[in-house]
């Protein structure tokens, strides 16, 4: 497959159950593309039912995650059935492999394939597991109270759990099966509680009607059970991430090995920047509700990380704008783009401050297709006008001659931040709409104010900085733009009259609604 029809997801969840879901859905309502991909096999799928699930007591495990799926697809979330054979890591994310061969790439992974359960070897234990079968009295306890519970005991944890069962049941045995004996303190604790000790290793389970009946002793005396509690070790569904340097570690009770975790922090983030973990794949120990918080969790984190490397390559785009979008080659780019970029009308500023003003020598700044030159010619202006893009100055020249006034026009391919006008030369300057970043902005128009002749007009229009809240869609460089009176702060009132005013417009924005913007205008006349 070519690289380039690889599908580029902002995340990838490994792993459909409650921590997986509970990322994607947190993910997709942020607006993230989100891929899960799942092989169907939950960890709990042998249970009936999942408890204390705060709003969702008893309810299936497959119900949640049938609820699930559809509340991440309403979003917009995608699935894919399968494993993830491996992931590796590119410049832009993570190359992630499914099993059948197929590749997706990803900005961010998280990992929530949870455990496998490791059971003791029992002939039947596997086929009964989470049905009477049971590990957990937080999930089973209930269900189980009041009845004939054995414990297995094939390690140090034994002891721990034989005591948390008999807060459900009075019917609790301790079946010792290949452990040593308790000690003289513990047998005491047993004791106290009513916890029967039985010796004699465990060879099977009676089974009648597809109902546990006890478990069978190597002496052949069956020990009578509702349920029979072992301890599985549980281990990370983690190989597919070895490739990237990331694998379980042990973890331990008591002092004892029980199983294995990723290594994650409180949001889920692992080792590997770009990886988190969430749910039992990260901690052991998490019910159901703990697991899907946990996702939440990280997925929160992902979001936040994303938009921190959004922001960073905004950033630099944005930078690299300002720095090409008033240089020629971004001009001259914009105006190959369209056949004609302006209206063709006169801006109404100059209009407004130009009207009554005797007709002299005039600057137009930045002219583009020529509109404002043409209106000043015609109305007996000579007219200089500049602009920093040869094809904006071919179109202004042939609507200056297909008006009949090529003659009252000088065009010029010029950049007056390089090449200022001279000073005292010009009756009018008008700057329509130039914005350039602060620094070059104020430099170029102290340069146009020493143009204007005793006597002349200086005709600064902008877009003011509050029209960044309408939805006209202005570009949005809070730097370039400005207020009349920002431009009209460093001119010196002995030398000037001044006027600095912000005046509203109506416009139609790209959803052809009608908008109020606003202009600042500067109208300065250098006194006699």
């Amino acid at each position: 497959m070519k690289e380039q029809t690889v599908q580029t997801y902002d995340v990838v969840v490994v792993g459909g159950g409650a921590a997986g879901l509970a990322g994607a859905l947190s993910l997709v309502r942020a607006r993230r593309s989100v891929l899960v991909v799942d092989a169907g096999e939950p960890r709990n799928a042998p249970a009936g039912h999942m408890h204390n699930y705060l709003g969702r007591e008893g309810t299936p495990p497959a119900d949640l995650l049938t609820d699930g799926r559809a509340e991440v697809t309403r979003y917009g979330g995608e699935f894919r059935d399968g494993r993830v054979a491996a992931v590796t890591r590119k410049t832009d994310g993570f190359l992630v492999t499914l099993d059948r061969g197929e590749p997706v790439r990803a900005r961010r992974l998280l990992v929530t394939t949870g455990l496998v359960d490791e059971l003791p070897d029992l002939p039947g234990l596997a086929d009964r597991w989470g049905r009477d079968v049971l590990h957990c009295p937080y999930c089973h306890g209930w269900e189980s109270r009041d009845r004939r519970v054995g414990v297995l005991a094939t390690g140090p944890l034994a002891l721990h759990q034989v005591h948390l069962w008999r807060q459900w049941s009075p019917h609790v045995q301790l079946l010792l099966h290949d452990t040593a004996a308790p000690d003289v303190t513990e047998a005491e604790r047993l004791a106290a509680r009513g916890i029967t000790v039985v010796d004699g290793r465990v060879t099977g389970l009676e089974v009648a009607g597809d109902t546990l009946r006890g478990v069978r002793l190597a002496s052949g005396e069956v020990v009578e059970l509702d349920a029979l509690v072992v301890t599985s070790r549980v281990t990370a569904r983690a190989g597919f991430l070895a490739g990237l340097g990331l694998t379980p570690v042990d973890v331990e009770f008591g002092g004892h090995v029980v199983g294995s975790q990723i290594p994650a922090d409180a949001n889920g983030a692992t080792a590997v920047p770009g990886v988190w973990a969430a749910g039992n794949v990260a901690d052991v120990r998490a019910q159901v509700i703990v697991a899907a918080a946990a996702g939440t969790t990280a997925g929160a984190a992902i979001n936040a990380d994303l938009v921190e490397e959004d922001t960073r390559h905004a950033v630099d785009a944005y930078r690299q704008q300002v720095e090409a979008m008033f240089e020629q080659p971004g001009w001259e780019e914009r105006y190959r783009a369209k056949p004609t970029i302006w209206s063709g009308n006169p801006n109404p500023q100059l209009v407004t401050e130009a009207h009554d003003l005797t007709p002299g020598r005039a600057l137009d700044v930045g002219c583009g297709e020529g509109a404002d030159a043409v209106w000043l010619a015609r109305r007996g202006w000579r007219v200089d006008a500049v602009d920093i893009s040869t094809v904006a100055l071919e179109r202004a020249a042939k609507h200056a001659t297909d008006a009949g006034l090529a003659d009252r026009i000088t065009f010029s391919h010029a950049d007056l931040r390089k090449e200022p006008p001279a000073p005292g030369r010009y009756d009018l300057v008008s700057a329509q709409f130039m914005h350039l970043p602060g620094a070059a902005r104020q430099e170029l128009f102290a340069r146009l104010a020493e143009a204007v002749a005793p006597g002349g007009t200086l005709l600064i229009v902008g877009h003011h900085p509050g029209d960044l809240r309408t939805s006209a869609h202005r570009m949005h460089f809070p730097d370039m733009m400005y207020t009349a009176e920002e431009v009209a702060a460093p001119l010196d009132p002995a030398d000037w009259e001044v006027t600095a005013e912000t005046r509203a417009r109506t416009v139609t924005d790209p959803e052809c609604r009608q908008v109020t913007i606003h202009d600042a205008v500067l109208v300065a006349r250098r006194r006699p």
